[in-house]
């Protein structure tokens, strides 16, 4: 069974590379790379399968998950630069796929392993990016 906790958080940030010269990064990177940032209403879905317990009729109590996004995600994240204000991303470009990568590193130190985990973050409605930790 697999059940699903879908959140909202919203961060700016700037792909780019400190090594690389501004126009090698707007040409890798175009707009993204705008020195001013940009920002992006993320969604994300955090997705648990396991057995549903017989004696609760849950695979996971929805309202621990939606305690631990807030405390891995949406506290850290939302309204940020994830450039400048999180830890995450001083050494790691913020790339939605990096961002994916992190989200699932945070939430799978918190979920129990006997869980499978796969988080789903949408940047736009064009550009989804998903990760299950293989």
């Amino acid at each position: 069974m697999k059940v699903c906790r879908r959140e909202t958080f919203n961060s700016a940030h700037r792909l780019f590379r400190s090594d690389w010269s501004n126009e090698k990064n707007e040409e890798v990177f175009g707009k993204c790379s705008n020195p001013n940032f940009h920002g992006h209403n993320y969604v994300l879905e955090t997705w648990i399968e396991g057995d549903i317990d017989p004696e609760t009729g849950y695979v996971i109590d929805l309202k621990l998950l939606k305690q631990i996004i807030k405390s891995e995600v949406s506290d850290k994240f939302d309204h940020t630069n994830l450039n400048l204000d999180c830890k995450e991303f001083e050494n790691l470009n913020p790339t939605a796929e990096n961002i994916s990568f992190v989200i699932w590193n945070l939430l799978r130190a918190k979920i129990d392993s006997k869980f499978n985990l796969t988080v789903k973050l949408w940047e736009t409605e064009n550009n989804i990016f998903e990760y299950s930790g293989n």
